[in-house]
């Protein structure tokens, strides 16, 4: 299996999404993330039932952009530093994937908190990509 970080090259935004889907998933990690609200590439992902093992991470970014109320709430230097590093509950991570099934996913981290129950984030299946 491998798992490593690179970066997005133009090889790999060739793909197209052939299907939106966005729709909270459960993951497992062989080795737990030292941080959990800024996760690395999970092992698998539970959607509809079935276990999809991912063979390989793609690629992977993040978006640290403020949306909302939260987008009006901070002075713009500090802005400008949380665009790039995130800032508490703003975020996602996402990471392109090619899974046991042959297809391939993006999937995503949300930092945000749901509710008082929910402050962990959450993880979503964005779109399945050809």
């Amino acid at each position: 299996m491998v798992i490593g970080h690179i970066a997005m090259d133009q090889s790999m935004t060739e793909l197209n999404p052939i299907h939106f889907i966005d729709e909270p998933i459960n993951v497992e990690f062989d080795l737990p993330p030292e941080r959990e609200k800024t996760p690395h590439c999970p092992n698998r992902f539970h959607w509809q039932g079935k276990t999809y093992a991912i063979l390989e991470m793609l690629s992977q970014w993040s978006d640290f952009t403020r949306r909302g109320k939260m987008a009006r709430n901070m002075r713009p230097a500090h802005a400008s530093v949380a665009a790039t590093r995130g800032s508490l509950g703003v975020g996602r991570f996402f990471f392109r994937v090619c899974t046991d099934s042959g297809q391939v996913f993006d999937l995503y981290y949300d930092r945000a908190p749901k509710d008082a129950d929910r402050r962990k984030g959450e993880w979503f299946l964005y779109r399945e990509m050809e």
